[in-house]
């Protein structure tokens, strides 16, 4: 895989034909471009760097660290003088309106080689993701995975650090995955992604919604703006032949199936779901179900290791979307030896029998799900559920009193502590929770693994502790500053010194 400058060129004047360049000669038209990026610290020798200007910084201002990382040449906004490279100019446009297209031009069209699906939506889109990749492997397709939690070429995984990444590295990633002999890929596909474009270049087989709850308001401003960000995995993102499935449920999926009739199977636990679950049973230890999917006769009969009816949900949106694409058994089989996903209602047994749920739960509705399904499947368990949570800085503040309101109707007690604070304080975020509480006890501990700590050690046989938000997040930010945690990484730990 390599091009050439002159190609790059006639690429971006395809799309933008007033580009300029400037080179120092004709033979600058034939240097080998192997690579493209957009961060100056990721360059090799061979890249094309882009210099986008961004909200927070200007790409333009690392370009001189890039070529003396090896970059060859610069994709510019404005021509940049001293550097010893060709330029490529589009002045008055944005880079990333070309980025995505040109990287997926340089890697060769990866997506078009490879199953790709993409799995949109506020709550489920992780474990319904893990769903689906353990079903296309138990279908023997190696199956590369990008999403919230981590990113895996088919062979390697390394912890993601954004749920969309800027569309080079997509692009880089999924040309990865194809050396790696990967059949398909599954992706989530956040709003931010699909709204700032880092979805271009890259089209779908199997798009998916599964709901919208109130969430990244203070991106998107109102539901409108945040669904029509998430339409564009179907108007925009899709190939023209995609088969996909929306939430029959969900008033926002509902929409899009009326728009997309010949294209979207339903999925929903109502009576009128075109896919729905028959009859179900879940505990703590799991979940079993018959699946009746659009358009096939004979239901499905699936054991999953995943527990409530969230995860019923993000099963039944699984089966839907992937029935017809592998056969039964792998289905069967893909759901019941689906991997626990980090931080998603992730259980750890605790020395005195008590039991701690890890999750990542930051939204009323998401924390709804979680405390109703540990509450529901507690059984014969008469303890106290305690409910440790906090909300991050710079996120939909209307959220808050929410979440506490939430926590208040199901738990005993509740502990309100800090998330990622980022530039707010973290006091004035805990009172706007603790303004939704009412009649129910509370304490406030900001420092989160005193928190963490000081809800262990109350625990008593029966009951259960259940700490929500940050899921498998692996630090706490405060101001420019990442403080190494993790909670469920702080329970063990807790739990290894009190056998």
């Amino acid at each position: 895989m390599a091009t050439n400058f002159k190609n790059v060129l006639n690429f971006i004047r395809s799309v933008m034909p007033d580009a300029e360049e400037f080179i120092n000669s004709e033979d600058d038209l034939l240097l080998n471009i192997t690579e493209i990026f957009s961060d100056s610290r990721k360059v090799v020798q061979g890249s094309l760097f882009c210099c986008i200007t961004g909200e927070k910084s200007d790409g333009h201002k690392f370009a001189e660290q890039a070529v003396k990382n090896g970059a060859v040449a610069l994709l510019c906004e404005r021509k940049l003088e001293n550097l010893p490279v060709p330029q490529i100019v589009i002045k008055g446009r944005n880079i990333r309106d070309v980025l995505g297209d040109l990287s997926a031009f340089i890697y060769d069209k990866p997506c078009e080689k490879m199953l790709m699906v993409g799995v949109t939506g506020t709550n489920g889109k992780t474990t319904t993701t893990y769903i689906i990749r353990s079903i296309l492997q138990a279908a023997g397709i190696r199956t590369g995975l990008l999403g919230t939690v981590i990113e895996s070429d088919g062979i390697h995984e390394i912890e993601a650090d954004r749920t969309t990444p800027e569309s080079s590295e997509i692009q880089k990633q999924l040309y990865e995955m194809l050396n790696n002999n990967c059949g398909a890929c599954v992706m989530e596909t956040s709003s931010h992604g699909l709204f700032l474009g880092r979805l271009k270049g890259t089209k779908f087989d199997i798009p998916i919604f599964t709901n919208l709850f109130p969430e990244h308001l203070d991106f998107h401003k109102n539901m409108n703006d945040y669904f029509a960000a998430k339409e564009l995995l179907f108007t925009k993102y899709s190939k023209d032949n995609f088969i996909g499935a929306a939430n029959f449920d969900d008033p926002y999926g509902k929409m899009l199936i009326d728009e997309f009739e010949h294209s979207l199977r339903g999925f929903g636990m109502s009576e009128k779901a075109p896919s729905s679950v028959i009859a179900f049973e879940t505990n703590l230890n799991g979940s079993q179900l018959l699946i009746q999917t659009q358009g096939f006769e004979n239901a499905i009969a699936i054991k999953s290791p995943l527990a409530g009816k969230f995860n019923i949900m993000n099963t039944l949106c699984a089966v839907t979307a992937m029935r017809g694409r592998v056969d039964d058994e792998a289905i069967i089989n893909g759901v019941a030896n689906v991997p626990q996903v980090p931080g998603r209602l992730e259980r750890i047994n605790l020395p005195n029998g008590a039991l701690c749920f890890v999750d990542f739960a930051h939204t009323p509705s998401a924390l709804e799900n979680v405390l109703k399904t540990v509450w529901t499947l507690s059984g014969n368990r008469h303890g106290k559920i305690i409910s440790l949570f906090g909300h991050g800085g710079g996120r939909y503040e209307l959220n808050r009193p929410e979440l506490g309101r939430v926590a208040a109707q199901i738990a005993d007690e509740i502990i309100v502590t800090s998330d990622n604070a980022r530039d707010e304080d973290p006091a004035k975020i805990a009172e706007a929770i603790v303004s939704g509480i009412k009649a129910k006890p509370y304490k406030v501990i900001l420092d989160r693994p005193e928190a963490v700590n000081y809800a262990l050690n109350k625990l008593n046989s029966n009951d259960i502790l259940i700490i929500t938000g940050k899921g498998p997040e692996r630090f706490i930010t405060i101001g420019n500053n990442k403080i190494p945690f993790n909670d469920a990484e702080a329970v063990k730990k807790w739990a290894a010194e009190k056998i």
